[in-house]
């Protein structure tokens, strides 16, 4: 395949996107609608993950297994838990996007791609929710605001293009392996005890630490501490590859999904 012709692929794939940006924003209202229909709690549910799990590790790391780091543990952890339920909650809603909307994928035509993307936007909307219990954090142990927290919407641009490639990969992954979403929750649970989730990564040496350099998260996650709780940019070198490594996945990905979507109406 030529340039020009993946020039004109990329063209139509972005102007369906716009054309069908109202459909979207319906898919988007919807889930959200239905997510939280007839609960108790409401956007409670979108604060009680990361708050539960960030008690469990700071009793872990505080009373069981000290662990040292630069800032109170709770709030370390929370800023590390935050991301990464975005991206792990993403992720789960994604993978069934395209087999749960067996009607709209047989017998509608749209660009399929908007069933993970709204998935994604809709995790972003708990995400939201969730930073107002880090900014009530923030202010009890008295973690003052900087300029560098003008870099946050650049960190939470490059997690959503790394998030919405593996949003696409596993979505249309289950479409023809269902197994993928028995599988994800190992491959979730393992990628995120190999991430700076709950506990400093970098202090990891030797072979294995040098893999686990290689895992996009980790720079991502301690982008948002830098930006949150030291007042500080991103480390350069690990951030740029993170984000060279999103935008390929990303392209990627996303015209690997479009060139795969006439097998999806005999495989949903």
């Amino acid at each position: 395949m030529t340039a020009q012709e993946l020039l004109g692929d990329a063209r139509e794939m972005w102007g369906e996107q716009f054309r069908y940006r109202e459909l979207l924003f319906q898919m988007v209202r919807r889930d959200l609608l239905l997510r939280y229909k007839h609960t108790l709690m409401g956007f409670g549910w979108a604060v009680s993950a990361p708050v539960l799990n960030a008690l469990i590790f700071t009793v872990i790391f505080t009373r069981v297994a000290r662990l040292d780091v630069d800032v109170p543990y709770p709030i370390y952890a929370y800023a590390g838990l935050l991301p990464w339920n975005l991206f792990a909650s993403a992720v789960r809603f994604a993978i069934p996007s395209l087999t749960s909307n067996y009607t709209l994928v047989t017998k509608v035509y749209f660009p399929r791609e908007i069933l993970p993307f709204s998935a994604v936007l809709v995790c972003c909307v708990d995400f939201l929710i969730a930073c107002s219990i880090l900014a009530a954090m923030m202010i009890y142990y008295h973690v003052g605001v900087s300029p560098a927290i003008l870099f946050l919407p650049v960190l939470v641009v490059v997690q959503l293009v790394f998030t919405a490639a593996v949003a696409l990969v596993a979505s249309m992954a289950n479409l023809f392996y269902r197994d993928v979403k028995y599988l994800s929750e190992l491959v979730l649970t393992f990628w995120m005890f190999a991430t700076s989730v709950v506990y400093p990564v970098g202090r990891i040496k030797g072979p294995l630490g040098a893999l686990l350099s290689l895992n996009p998260m980790t720079p991502l996650i301690d982008g948002y501490r830098a930006v949150l709780l030291h007042g500080q940019l991103p480390r350069e070198p690990a951030f740029a590859w993170t984000t060279a490594v999103s935008l390929l996945m990303f392209a990627g990905a996303w015209y690997a999904f479009h060139q795969a979507e006439f097998l999806f109406a005999e495989n949903a």
